[in-house]
């Protein structure tokens, strides 16, 4: 993991490596995030940002879209709730992922 406040200073190597990509991206961000943008609301899409920032473990994000998510009107329980469909999802892949084992050892029989 990684420390989010010490490592951030190095977005300007990135700024200077590839402008026009991070102007794209920071966009995209921008847009996605806009309030009055798409058919779900500002506060599913922070939820939905949530679950995946659960499975991929970035702690700067869960900290984030999980406070701009309850700023856009979910609430705590909400949260949660995302936060286990995210669990749930994680631990249903490594359940998935445990096939490969049994067929690994089925083939060897």
């Amino acid at each position: 993991m990684h420390s989010h406040t010490n490592e951030a200073t190095f977005m300007t190597d990135i700024k200077e490596g590839a402008p026009e990509m991070v102007s794209a991206f920071f966009g995209f961000d921008k847009a996605v995030f806009a309030k009055d943008t798409g058919n779900l609301d500002l506060a599913t899409r922070e939820l939905i940002a949530v679950g995946v920032a659960v499975t991929t473990q970035c702690p700067y994000c869960i900290e984030d879209h999980s406070r701009r998510a309850v700023k856009a009107g979910a609430s705590q329980a909400d949260v949660s709730e995302a936060v286990m469909v995210a669990a749930a999802l994680r631990a249903g892949g490594g359940v998935t992922h445990g096939w490969k084992a049994m067929k690994a050892i089925s083939e060897d029989e």
